[in-house]
């Protein structure tokens, strides 16, 4: 079972011991018994061995990593797409509620309503009284509008003095054309017989005349 050869000794395929395998698993050294069959003593000698560490790229062909870099590449563009997505979608949120903060002017109020009977004529005409200076209370106002035309803003006088100069007291106060455009106030009407017109008017010449339509408590 034991030859040599160059003063050498050659090993029986029953002495070998295979390391295949042991690389991979990490093996420090393997171990060959080599046994003397001549009168000299046995020599063991060691043979050391270098792990080899795992190389997962040794695996894959060219055209495998070429892929696998392609891949590599499509998923950090998607990723790069996918964070621009989200800046310009906050870029347009915050746009969007910058444009909903804005001030928003506050509607004009509605005009303030008024009856259209003596109750709202005479409290339409003491609003704009008010808004020119001009002085009056409801009830000196009311007081002579009842006894000049009993709240008829139709009412024309046609047989006084002034009829027969040719021109008549007309409207709630009974008042003459002349008067009436003297006093006219602006913002109502030229319409002798519109009401709140014809009790501006009235009371604009009472307040030149007798202080206020309040002090008037006859024909004035």
């Amino acid at each position: 079972m034991r030859s040599t050869h160059s003063g050498y000794t050659r090993l029986s395929k029953v002495h070998k011991i295979s390391a295949a395998g042991l690389g991979a698993a990490g093996a420090a050294a393997v171990a060959f018994a080599m046994v003397s069959g001549g009168p000299a003593a046995a020599d063991v000698q060691s043979v050391g061995v270098k792990p080899v560490a795992f190389d997962a790229k040794s695996f894959k062909t060219d055209a495998d990593q070429g892929e696998l870099a392609k891949q590599a590449d499509e998923a950090a563009a998607q990723a790069k797409a996918q964070v621009q997505q989200k800046t310009d979608r906050a870029g347009e949120q915050a746009a969007s509620r910058s444009t909903e903060r804005k001030p928003v002017k506050a509607a004009a109020p509605a005009p303030k309503a008024y009856g259209n009977d003596l109750d709202g004529w005479i409290n339409q005409a003491l609003d704009i009284m008010r808004a020119k200076g001009i002085p009056g209370s409801y009830e000196g106002i009311k007081r002579n509008v009842l006894r000049e035309s009993t709240g008829n803003p139709q009412a024309i006088n046609d047989w006084d003095v002034n009829a027969v100069n040719g021109v008549p007291s007309k409207g709630l106060l009974q008042i003459i054309d002349p008067t009436f455009q003297a006093f006219h106030v602006d913002g109502t009407s030229w319409d002798i017989y519109d009401p709140v017109a014809n009790i501006v008017a009235s009371c604009n010449y009472a307040a030149k005349t007798y202080g206020s339509m309040d002090n008037v408590n006859s024909a004035y």
